[in-house]
């Protein structure tokens, strides 16, 4: 294993630092922005890219172009929401998506205003849709962005780190222990599972605001 990974990160290191920060930058954007972030896996870009981060200079660069380009995909979201919000919906990709994930959305924001927005940023679906939705309600883009903002920040700070803490881990001790990889995939490993459990329990904690008290599905997890 620590051969394969370490030609892996090896060849991510390979790519100019400038380039691979503007590449996640990108499919950050692309992740958040209008329905996107339901085909590019934003996240695995994300910590990809985190994996050869050097020094903080490098580190913070990431993360200061993985907020923007959040920001940046989720203003276009609110934009196109804004003025192709119903053609959107009843487009055919919005169509596929079904009416209950569009109205589960809807009352989600209605309820919860501006909380909705940052939480939805760490649910799967729902993080793609409340920016389009939030651009068919009467929020104004500046509490949108209110909201946002901080929820961007916290979320590239998680990822960035996670995959610099596995990679800079691995590279101390590769020469030292032998199995080191097995480090770096146990710490990816427990993120990903600490991540998927937290979303389980936002979803369940939060599901009773995104349906109505007669739809029968208040239980069902998001």
């Amino acid at each position: 294993m620590d051969d394969i990974l370490g030609w892996i990160l090896a060849l991510v290191e390979s790519v100019d630092p400038v380039l691979r920060t503007v590449l996640a930058g990108v499919g950050i954007l692309l992740e958040t922005s209008i329905l996107v972030g339901l085909v590019v896996p934003g996240d695995s870009i994300v910590i990809v890219a985190s994996t050869a981060v050097e020094g903080p200079v490098e580190y913070f660069a990431l993360v200061v172009t993985v907020v923007i380009g959040a920001l940046s995909g989720e203003s276009i979201g609110f934009a196109l929401g804004r003025f192709f919000g119903p053609r959107i919906r009843h487009s055919r990709l919005g169509r596929r998506l079904g009416e209950r994930s569009w109205q589960r959305a809807e009352n989600y924001l209605d309820r919860r205003g501006g909380p909705a927005v940052f939480i939805s940023r760490f649910l799967p679906v729902l993080h793609s849709l409340v920016p389009l939705t939030v651009g068919m309600s009467t929020m104004k883009y500046s509490k949108f962005m209110a909201w946002t903002i901080p929820a961007c920040v916290l979320w590239a700070f998680a990822y960035v780190s996670v995959g610099s803490l596995a990679a800079g881990s691995y590279r101390e001790l590769s020469d030292q222990l032998h199995g080191a990889g097995y480090i770096f995939v146990g710490i990816i490993a427990a993120f990903a599972l600490l991540v998927f459990v937290v979303k389980k329990l936002i979803a369940r904690s939060e599901e009773r605001h995104m349906v109505h008290p007669g739809d029968g599905d208040a239980n069902t997890p998001g």
